[in-house]
């Protein structure tokens, strides 16, 4: 699907926010389907006449399950300094993820050092670092129960592939859908229960506070939860 302007999170002349659907992916890989920058660039040149093409910078990216805020950037000035924003973690980004199993304490910390396999795209965490790891960190704390599903906000304070998906599989408490860290079956639809809710920090030009959230995805089962 393209990109429309109801995908429209936040925009100016520098940065483009989109909230995400699970199964798009951010940048082309070896599925040859469209990634979702090439998306934004087709918007960008349809919405403002550029005939001469866009130029677009990926600022992060989410996994292709997962849905929820991603940033782009419109100029390479602004893809540099939003680079340095997140590479100096001077950004806060919060997650919600909907799992079967409650967690033993509903709010903790967890550190872990992360392998991830190239060629079966499965990470594997660790307690302790060992070759080729890398530490990863978050936060999280027990929000909502619907149903027998609880929903968890998560803080990541490191950015580590899958990491949040592998750091709640070690609670026990694998995302919905997520067949690939341990929950039972996976999603007929191609996304988990992983959704990026928030994005904060300070504009790379304006320097002033932004703050970008994302609605949770109208798929007949997220959109129970939004009132929490």
């Amino acid at each position: 699907m393209p990109v429309t302007a109801k995908d429209i999170l936040y925009e100016d002349n520098h940065l483009i926010a989109i909230n995400k659907r699970a199964g798009d992916i951010v940048q082309v890989d070896e599925t040859g389907d469209e990634p979702l920058d090439e998306k934004v660039k087709k918007y960008i040149v349809a919405t403002y006449d550029k005939p001469g093409g866009a130029f677009l910078g990926v600022v992060h990216r989410l996994d292709r399950p997962v849905s929820g805020v991603i940033l782009f950037a419109k100029t390479s000035k602004s893809l540099e300094r939003m680079n340095a924003i997140f590479k100096n973690r001077e950004v806060k980004k919060t997650y919600w993820a909907v799992v079967r199993n409650k967690p033993v304490n509903p709010s903790g910390t967890l550190v872990h050092y992360l392998v991830k396999n190239p060629k079966t795209n499965v990470v594997t965490p660790h307690l302790k670092e060992v070759a080729g790891s890398q530490r990863a960190e978050l936060s999280y704390r027990l929000i909502g129960e619907l149903g027998g599903y609880y929903l968890i906000e998560v803080d990541p304070l490191t950015g580590r592939s899958h990491q949040i998906r592998v750091q709640l599989s070690t609670l026990g408490c694998p995302i919905v859908g997520d067949n690939k860290y341990g929950y039972p079956r996976g999603s007929r639809k191609g996304s988990i229960c992983l959704h990026a809710r928030r994005l904060q920090f300070l504009h790379p030009v304006k320097k002033e506070p932004v703050n970008i959230f994302a609605k949770l995805p109208l798929d007949g089962f997220w959109e129970r939860f939004e009132g929490f």
